[in-house]
């Protein structure tokens, strides 16, 4: 009995030794083995690792992708020295172990304010050199594919990968908004009355066309009713010269009727005239021929 409590002494400190020479790595993980505060070995390699109990310790880092949301818009001056309020955010990951740790000494957020730095000073040099529009909408990828380059290659020297670079949101600074929506209504408006002038200046052109076309078509109407008309009298008058050629008494006869008609047509017409004139000629043979009839 005396000589289990030594037995389970060792057993203990065996145990203790063994689990702090043994470590392991995650596969999302890389790890720096250090002997006596000095790097001796960067671990990529995901699994079970040995190390000197004592003499060595192990720090992991993490080498998925982050993210770097700055809580804060950055106020920039595009050309022409109009301020802009900008809300970014970093994709980034650890590239190089030993450079991240060497540089930072692996601190996340001495690393994160490098990248804020740096993204905040490139971002400056692109938005000054370009105007409002670009900044907005105009060359905006263009500008954020140049910022994502130099930010790489200067967070290189630190062992960091930049991923990407983004905008979420690009304001006017309260005190500027409302005269640049001041500016933008009055725009807005003059290209309104713009287009009612246009509008209205194309409308009188189509009408007054409309106008011309309707003459035209009344014009060539009324001559080609009166060219039917003229070839309907003349076909009229051919028809009757040629009905009554056959029969001249009664052509006279029939042209007297159509005078007496047409001169004759109310009760108060007047018409004077000898009685021996050609016009009565068949007047008189009626009435010659009603006495002749009484006797």
């Amino acid at each position: 009995m005396r000589a289990i409590g030594p037995i389970l002494a060792l057993i203990v400190v065996i145990a203790l030794v063994v689990s702090s020479a043994l470590y392991t790595v995650d596969r999302r993980q890389n790890a720096i083995v250090f002997q006596l505060g000095e790097v001796k070995e960067v671990v990529t390699k995901p699994g079970l690792h040995f190390k000197w109990p004592l003499l060595q310790n192990v720090r992991h880092f993490d080498m998925r992708i982050l993210t770097f949301d700055d809580a804060e818009p950055l106020r920039f001056l595009t050309q022409g020295n109009r301020p802009v309020l900008v809300d970014s955010f970093v994709k980034w990951k650890i590239n190089d172990v030993r450079q991240y740790y060497v540089s930072v000494q692996g601190d996340e957020f001495r690393a994160m304010t490098r990248i804020k730095q740096t993204v905040a000073g490139v971002l400056r040099d692109e938005f000054g050199a370009r105007i409002l529009h670009d900044v907005v909408s105009g060359e905006r990828e263009q500008i954020m594919s140049r910022v994502r380059d130099k930010v790489d290659q200067d967070l290189e020297r630190i062992g960091v990968k930049i991923i990407d670079v983004r905008l979420k949101r690009v304001d006017l600074p309260a005190d500027v908004s409302e005269s640049v929506y001041r500016r933008m209504e009055a725009e807005r408006k003059r290209i309104a009355n713009d287009l009612r002038a246009q509008g209205a200046a194309d409308a009188e052109r189509i009408r007054a066309d409309a106008d011309r076309q309707r003459e035209v078509l009344l014009a060539e109407a009324y001559r080609d009713a009166q060219r039917v008309r003229g070839e309907g009298d003349a076909k009229a008058a051919s028809t009757y010269a040629a009905a009554f050629s056959q029969n001249p008494e009664f052509f006279s006869f029939y042209r007297s009727m159509e005078a007496y008609r047409n001169t004759f047509r109310g009760r108060n017409d007047l018409m004077l005239l000898e009685s021996n004139s050609d016009f009565l000629r068949y007047f008189r043979d009626s009435l010659g021929k009603s006495s002749g009839t009484r006797k």
